[in-house]
């Protein structure tokens, strides 16, 4: 059964932003992608964060506005977080051609969930409604289609890079420590983990996003012991003997 995005959603972004135990890279990242520079630089992240957060306040029209700004910056999971609450009609008159066209444009990298849920979408349709999110999809790609959008979020990278070392090759940064506030107080990390190229520089950064998000979110189920059922008919442990008087 597909997931609500919204479940998948919440995932994804708790996973990377809370420290695991025992896997010090994870809980390194966690600490850099929680910080207020990180976030400050990286407004696609910064703003889904955000949507997120109000959506689970069930503040419904403020997570929608959030949601398209970090939709501004290519970012495909907020912009099919557009698509969900345009099908719903969260925060919105519900539109269901509109959200079919934000959701094919989620689905553009042909990230699983995206696409799953773009034919979805596909199949609840009308020929009209078919027609009339085709057209209409036009003018959404035109403003938050990767070839637009990343290059936004691509010269806010390069400029908070240049700016936070000092060097147009970035090379500075690496061989600082960093201290970085937090809800526990200040914790130091070393440069190159902050710097790490899959954060800063655009290629690698998207494929850092991609490697995440081309794979089926996966739940898990914990089974405990087997227990031994007694034969049909049979009184359970402990049961009274029932008085034929009543």
């Amino acid at each position: 059964m597909l997931r609500p995005l919204i479940l998948v959603l919440a995932v994804a972004l708790s996973l990377p932003l809370t420290a695991q135990a025992g896997q010090q890279k994870k809980s390194a990242d966690s600490v850099v992608m929680n910080s207020h520079g990180f976030l400050s630089a990286h407004p696609d992240l910064n703003w889904r964060l955000k949507g997120l957060e109000a959506y689970q306040k069930g503040e419904f029209e403020e997570a929608l506005m959030l949601f398209r700004k970090a939709a501004r910056y290519a970012d495909k999971p907020a912009q099919g977080m557009v698509a969900e609450m345009l099908w719903q009609g969260q925060g919105t008159a519900q539109d269901k051609p509109l959200a079919y066209a934000w959701m094919d444009l989620a689905a553009e990298r042909m990230y699983p969930t995206m696409v799953l849920n773009r034919e979805r979408y596909w199949k609840q349709l009308d020929e009209a409604q078919r027609a009339e999110a085709i057209e209409r999809g036009k003018a959404v790609f035109a403003e938050f289609a990767d070839a637009v959008a990343k290059p936004r979020l691509e010269v806010q990278l390069r400029r908070a890079r240049n700016s936070a070392t000092g060097s147009r090759a970035g090379g500075a940064g690496r061989t600082v420590a960093i201290s970085i506030a937090g809800p526990g107080g200040m914790t130091t990390i070393d440069g190159s983990q902050y710097y790490q190229d899959k954060f800063w520089e655009p290629e690698q950064y998207w494929t850092w996003q991609d490697n995440d998000w081309r794979v089926l979110p996966r739940g898990r189920v914990d089974i405990g012991p087997l227990e031994a059922l007694p034969p049909e008919g049979a009184k359970a442990e402990g049961e009274a003997e029932a008085d034929p008087a009543g």
